[in-house]
């Protein structure tokens, strides 16, 4: 083992990756789904996004074990979801966007029953209440609204004290509250140490949710990293503010830094293009004092997801 040099602090190890794919091939046919994809995934939440039709299904479903990979390799939480899976299925929860649940079963039933299949499962009365379950305990799976299926379907998800949960859509199709309280959920099982991983068409669910967000086009992982890097990363941030016309923009540029450009848009409208944080825009508002200007609407406006998604697919519809 290297010992470390005197006067230097170790770095801590990184925790070994909860999910590890790399040079994933994945083929129907002639249709290649997924085409050499490398996907890691961390303690935590990650999402992964993706226009219909890009393979980030088809990539959660070969880590769940439900398809085997033409290529490549798949670990998850170090096992092979194939060969291992009798290992693995303990210790990880799966949320299906539809099925997995008997027609005819109420669901207070199945809960129960998916309970009984797990060591130390969660009180299933407090998961029931907390999902809102209570009033459609009775009720059989095929008369449950699809919001109460979705609830169902994550509440089986987790019962069993998963390590690792994949959540397909969980959100879907549910209304604001249950959106919330699933929210709620999927950041209290993440403080309890449970790592998730979940897809979504929601932009602003990532953004709130996930530690870690994975792009996925063309079969391909074309964006990973913390929403903030993705949102940062090549992006121009802008700060916008009003004041009289005719502004000498050469001497303010001279105050900031070197990668900042500033343009009078219309008279007394202007736009500052950079790295837009708390010291440029302080200095800014410096300038302003220091040459008698009112810097009026001033407001800082930055790329969101969902400007990085749709500049990384595209904004075309898919089918």
């Amino acid at each position: 083992m290297r010992s470390t040099p005197p006067g230097e602090i170790p770095r801590p190890t990184p925790p070994e990756p909860v999910l590890q794919v790399r040079g994933l091939i994945k083929r129907y046919g002639t249709k290649t789904a997924v085409d050499g994809l490398d996907l890691t995934a961390r303690a935590g939440v990650t999402a992964v996004l993706g226009p219909n039709g890009a393979g980030k299904t088809t990539t959660v479903e070969t880590c769940e074990g439900y398809r085997r990979p033409d290529a490549g390799t798949v670990r998850v939480l170090g096992l092979d979801p194939v060969r291992e899976a009798a290992a693995l299925r303990p210790r990880i929860g799966v949320m299906l966007q539809s099925g997995g649940v008997y027609s005819g079963a109420r669901a207070d039933e199945m809960l129960r029953h998916m309970a009984k299949l797990h060591a130390h499962p969660l009180d299933v009365d407090a998961l029931i209440e907390r999902l809102g379950l209570g009033s459609c305990g009775r009720t059989t799976y095929r008369r449950l609204s699809g919001g109460q299926q979705q609830r169902l379907a994550l509440a089986m998800a987790v019962v069993g004290r998963p390590e690792l949960v994949f959540l397909d859509e969980p959100t879907a199709g549910l209304d604001p509250q249950a959106r919330r309280s699933t929210w709620e959920l999927v950041r209290e099982l993440r403080a309890d140490g449970v790592s998730v991983v979940l897809t979504t068409h929601a932009m602003d669910e990532a953004e709130q949710l996930a530690d870690d967000v994975a792009i996925i086009d063309a079969g391909r992982v074309v964006a990973q990293g913390s929403p903030e890097e993705l949102c940062r990363g090549g992006a121009e941030n802008t700060l916008r503010f009003t004041g009289r016309s005719g502004l000498d923009l050469a001497s303010l540029l001279k105050a900031l830094p070197t990668d900042t450009a500033a343009v009078e848009l219309a008279p007394g409208s202007y736009r500052l293009t950079g790295t837009v944080d708390p010291q440029l825009l302080a200095t800014v508002t410096s300038w302003c004092a220091q040459h008698g200007v009112m810097p009026d609407q001033l407001s800082v406006e930055r790329h969101t997801l969902e400007d990085v998604f749709l500049e990384l697919t595209g904004k075309e519809l898919r089918a």
